[in-house]
């Protein structure tokens, strides 16, 4: 017979975003753009339209088990992970540090507002199982979200399920 899985035994994470660190990565943009320096040779720099957020993990033995979004509005929203565990105030990001696959979500202006959010399901699945694989060896994890073609960040709730292991 099987066991359905009750709610205690999820556990449903929602992204953070993590405003100082935003803010500290564009400081380094424009001390750039106002020094008239160059990045450095892989540096990725933050774009107007990007933000950090975080996952913090309580639990680090995760299985991935489903993404939860929704966007008010039209617009596209990327979400990159980052691979290392990233200190901005003594590192700047790398360009290598950069997850694959990437989770992208998107209503179309033409799509009603009551059409489910379309996405790369296969890539969703695989970034969330990546996801879990990190957590089993970082406390926090860092994400740069891209809000693309009129979405904005005020209009996006997003969270990720796990299951812990037993």
């Amino acid at each position: 017979m099987d066991k359905e899985t009750t709610p205690s035994e999820k556990l449903v994470l929602e992204f953070i975003e993590d405003t100082a660190l935003t803010e500290m990565m564009r400081r380094r943009v424009s001390s750039l753009q106002r020094t008239g320096q160059k990045r450095q040779d892989g540096e990725r720099l933050l774009l107007p339209f990007e933000a950090v957020h975080r996952l913090d993990f309580s639990i680090q033995e995760l299985n991935f088990s489903r993404w939860y979004f929704s966007l008010s509005g039209h617009g596209r929203v990327t979400i990159t992970g980052i691979s290392q565990h990233w200190t901005p105030d003594l590192t700047n990001l790398m360009t290598r540090q950069l997850l694959e696959p990437i989770g992208t979500f998107w209503r179309n202006a033409a799509d009603p507002e009551d059409l489910p959010l379309k996405c790369l399901e296969a890539d969703m699945q695989e970034f969330g199982e990546r996801i879990a694989e990190l957590a089993k060896v970082r406390k926090v994890m860092y994400f740069l979200f891209a809000y693309k073609d009129g979405a904005e960040a005020a209009n996006l709730n997003c969270s990720i399920e796990f299951i812990p292991e037993k």
